[in-house]
């Protein structure tokens, strides 16, 4: 059996293998899509995943949401609240990624044992403490309490992931820089944030798809509908009545992780070479 053979036979067996796990992490998004064509009383009828009838009601009633607020606006507002938190992070975790890679500065050591020490940090532990400061500033109730933080590089995962991908940029690079008349900040912008795409890329996606997905800090932080993200909308969709339209909620449910699966996919390759080369393990 010749090299060629042997490794496609391998493959072929992975695969084999992978398929069925593959079927069990994917079908409950595959019942929950086909259930939002469905009635409540054929979801908790039958155990079949094709409905006997496609009906979009599911889709049309569940877009119009609860009283006047369609999730029409609960999508516009998760885009006000994802997307300058997202740029913010990228921006400010470079920067300070950046600093502690290529540059020494007193306590240096000790401010980056203080960096590490916040990862330990679960957040139910600073929860209190930034709500009574969110509270004072009259922050609450917006969504500042999201993008500041951002601004300011207060999630030490990011940093962290930016300075294990930097340490495997060569230091070379930063001295033909110099040589060419380049300051620390065009190193930064023309050599190293070109060479950061994958990391940028896997820091984006992680901090997008944690902030869409975001329950309880816009529960803490936000308690006006008009402020509501998805995550907070589909609640009170649930809340709404006593007999709850699971059929809508599963439809809503569906286009509010629609955009995250999409955005996935399409830069999965720079989030895996991200992953893989910023010495992040899941």
């Amino acid at each position: 059996m010749d090299v060629r053979t042997h490794r496609n036979i391998k493959l072929t067996v992975t695969y084999l293998l992978l398929i069925p796990f593959m079927i069990v992490m994917v079908y409950p998004l595959i019942w929950m899509f086909f259930a939002g064509f469905k009635t409540n009383g054929e979801i908790f009828g039958t155990l079949n995943l094709l409905p006997e009838h496609f009906l979009l009601d599911g889709f049309i009633t569940g877009w119009k949401g609860v009283g006047k607020t369609t999730f029409g606006l609960f999508f516009r507002n998760t885009l006000k609240l994802v997307i300058p938190t997202v740029l913010a992070t990228l921006l400010s975790a470079t920067f300070v990624a950046y600093g502690f890679a290529r540059f020494n500065f007193p306590f240096k050591k000790i401010f980056f044992a203080l960096m590490i020490s916040m990862l330990m940090l679960p957040n139910s532990v600073v929860i209190i403490p930034r709500y009574i400061l969110f509270n004072k500033w009259r922050w609450l109730d917006s969504y500042l309490p999201f993008w500041i933080p951002a601004l300011f590089a207060c999630n030490s995962f990011f940093i962290f992931m930016m300075i294990q991908f930097l340490r495997s940029i060569p230091k070379d690079l930063d001295e033909a820089a110099k040589i060419d008349g380049c300051n620390a900040f065009s190193i930064l912008g023309r050599i190293l944030v070109p060479l950061m795409k994958p990391a940028l890329f896997s820091a984006g996606l992680f901090q997008l798809m944690w902030t869409w997905n975001d329950f309880f800090n816009c529960l803490i932080y936000i308690s006006k509908v008009k402020y509501f993200p998805l995550s907070l909308g589909l609640r009170i969709s649930v809340d709404s009545a006593s007999a709850v339209q699971w059929n809508q909620v599963m439809a809503m449910s569906t286009l509010s992780i629609l955009p995250t699966i999409i955005i996935f996919f399409c830069s999965q390759r720079y989030f895996i070479e991200g992953v893989a080369t910023s010495g992040i393990k899941g």
